[in-house]
């Protein structure tokens, strides 16, 4: 008997190894795109690029040979370490340009700007992007591009199955539904992939007809639909003038904060569509509502005119509510309100399914339905009170994982907080971007992490910190974390 349970072990041991090398294969693969942006441009970093390609395909290629199994089934803590595992190596691998390349970062600068990119946080520590090689901003655009369809494979696919944070409430949604659609899962990722790209070439084709270069519009495109929030510019959306390209970053940070699977079943006419789901519906108005509140207040204050209040307000809170991380000017001048409902919107998020970080809408829902629900109990405690989201049951389960996972998402915050506040950040400085790490935004608040401030002024301490944050916010925070626990390793 243990020797059948030491044999399961070192097969998923080797499972692990071989989805590990098969991600870094792939990686070395998208490497060469940068290449040959920079052949293009005639410029030197395409060896940065190339060597980087090559020491990842060398690994990767490396840990698929060594781990060759005839086993291809991960059992259910395998599924944690390789989920884990997987983004970390891509994270750590992905930064090998950044290292090799003449703009001149150390290791530590190179996995913050590279973990930033693949977990769509969007916070950066470059300096003097305007002035920088294409194939570096194309790096960077690839990178939250591919953590964005990343994200929502592992949504759609992973969390539900590991049961973490709620997620086991859209289990039968996007595995029993879709694949009656879309019989095998394959195809359901490919038909997942295939929107993903629509959405990135609309978006492209949007901000082309808005007035930017095909090289701008392309990396502002894929890093919308991400709802990432890398820029070509130093300014951000601040650089482009013209209110129809913030009217069409806020259109597409909200299509891809919305559930991507939910585009395929409203396409092909099967199942709860975009226009029926519950969490979808209560995300486009909680957007509108808090948009124009805060275009009114502005307007009514003299500083715009609400048209261009409400352009202004409905792309900075799209932005941060989506977890997109963009800026199209530095709202912390908006005086104290407009801090305070800045620093709120942080926590939120977009849809569970997308490529938005954040706690997520569906949570809050429940845990309104919650207090509904204890609310009704009290008046009438002879009474089951059943709970419903949707036309789906919430069981107690599905309430005490949502319940769990907020207690763990302001611990964590406060914790990471702490650690930084312990290198000597201030008060504004160390919350925010603890905020803004786990929450996968981007900007926080203040001079340093705010919208027109930069990260690189920060020690290498922090930049870890908030590195692993980032990681552990993109996991939704029980997935890395039950890693840590001495009953995960026992045999």
């Amino acid at each position: 008997m243990d020797g059948a349970k030491i044999t399961t072990a070192t097969d998923s041991t080797k499972v692990v190894g071989l989805v590990i090398g098969a991600l870094l294969v792939a990686l070395a693969v998208v490497m060469l795109v940068p290449v040959l942006a920079e052949i293009v441009a005639r410029t030197d970093d395409w060896k940065a690029f190339l060597s980087s390609a090559v020491v990842t395909g060398f690994v990767g290629g490396a840990l698929m040979l060594a781990n060759q199994t005839e086993e291809r089934d991960l059992t259910h803590r395998a599924t944690f370490l390789v989920t884990s595992l997987g983004w970390l190596s891509v994270g750590a691998f992905s930064a090998l340009p950044f290292a090799f390349s003449e703009v001149d970062m150390n290791y530590t600068d190179a996995f913050f700007e590279a973990m930033s990119g693949v977990t769509t946080t969007g916070s950066t520590v470059i300096i003097g992007l305007d002035r920088m090689s294409p194939g570096i901003l194309l790096w960077r655009s690839l990178l939250q591009w591919i953590g964005g369809i990343g994200i929502i494979v592992t949504a759609v696919a992973i969390l539900p199955f590991l049961r973490v944070g709620g997620m086991q409430l859209f289990r039968t949604e996007s595995t029993d539904k879709t694949e009656k659609v879309l019989p095998r899962p394959g195809q359901v990722a490919v038909a997942i992939g295939e929107v993903y790209l629509l959405l990135t070439l609309l978006c492209a084709l949007a901000y082309i007809v808005g007035g930017m270069t095909p090289f701008d519009a392309l990396n502002h495109a894929m890093t919308t639909v991400a709802t990432a929030g890398f820029s070509t510019h130093d300014a951000s959306f601040g650089y482009f003038e013209n209110p129809f390209i913030h009217w069409s970053g806020t259109i597409f940070m909200i299509s891809g904060a919305l559930p991507l699977a939910l585009y395929v079943q409203t396409l092909r006419g099967s199942g709860e569509t975009l226009w029926t789901d519950p969490q979808v519906k209560g995300f486009i108005k909680m957007l509108a509502g808090v948009s124009i509140v805060m275009a009114l207040w502005l307007a009514a204050r003299g500083d715009y005119g609400f048209f261009e209040a409400l352009t202004l307000t409905a792309f900075n809170v799209t932005s941060v509510v989506t977890t997109a991380g963009f800026a199209s000017t530095d709202y912390t001048l908006w005086g104290p309100f407009g801090i305070m409902a800045f620093f709120i919107l942080m926590f939120l998020g977009g849809c569970t399914g997308s490529t938005s970080g954040g706690m997520k809408m569906f949570r809050m829902q429940i845990l309104g339905i919650l207090f509904r629900t204890q609310v009704r109990q009290t008046l009438y405690p002879h009474v089951a009170q059943a709970m419903r989201y949707g036309e789906r049951t919430v069981s107690r389960e599905i309430v005490f994982s949502v319940a769990l996972f907020v207690f763990v998402y302001f611990a964590s915050m406060l914790f990471v907080a702490l650690a930084l506040a312990a290198f000597g950040l201030d008060f504004v400085t160390a919350l925010s971007a603890a905020v803004t790490s786990i929450a996968n935004v981007g900007p926080g608040l203040g001079p340093t992490v705010g919208p027109a401030g930069n990260f690189s002024s920060l020690p290498d301490g922090p930049k870890l910190i908030m590195a692993f944050a980032m990681l552990l916010g993109r996991l939704e925070l029980l997935t890395v974390l039950v890693m840590f626990s001495k009953d995960y390793w026992e045999r």
